[in-house]
């Protein structure tokens, strides 16, 4: 049951994760230039310049915004990492308690002290 839920959760967040690709490359990419705006913007002397890249920087964070939608396609993208790490870690942590002697012996004398 366990498996299936992990099945059902990353297929919608893949199906999500899909449609929202093309939004998160236009987020990067209007967050990369506006980031190098602002760097530009920092060491521009003329008042002309800044305004004139202020102009720019506005546009670019307009642009940032409309693609905000592309946040659920990186949460989507944790929700898969999270499915994937923990796909097997349930039959890991079994064979491991299993396979070990320490473990078993350390439940048996547990058990042997309490009668």
């Amino acid at each position: 049951m366990k498996k299936f839920g992990l099945v059902l959760a990353g297929g919608i967040a893949a199906i999500i994760l899909l449609s929202s690709i093309g939004p998160m490359m236009g987020l990067l990419v209007s967050l990369a230039l506006l980031y190098f705006i602002y760097k530009q913007f920092l060491k521009a002397e003329s008042t002309g310049g800044k305004i004139a890249l202020g102009i720019i920087g506005v546009i670019f964070l307009m642009a940032s915004i409309s693609n905000a939608p592309a946040i659920i396609g990186v949460a989507a993208a944790y929700i898969l990492y999270l499915v994937y790490k923990n796909w097997g870690a349930s039959k890991h942590t079994v064979i491991k308690e299993e396979s070990d002697p320490f473990v078993n012996f350390e439940k048996q004398w547990n058990e042997l002290k309490n009668y």
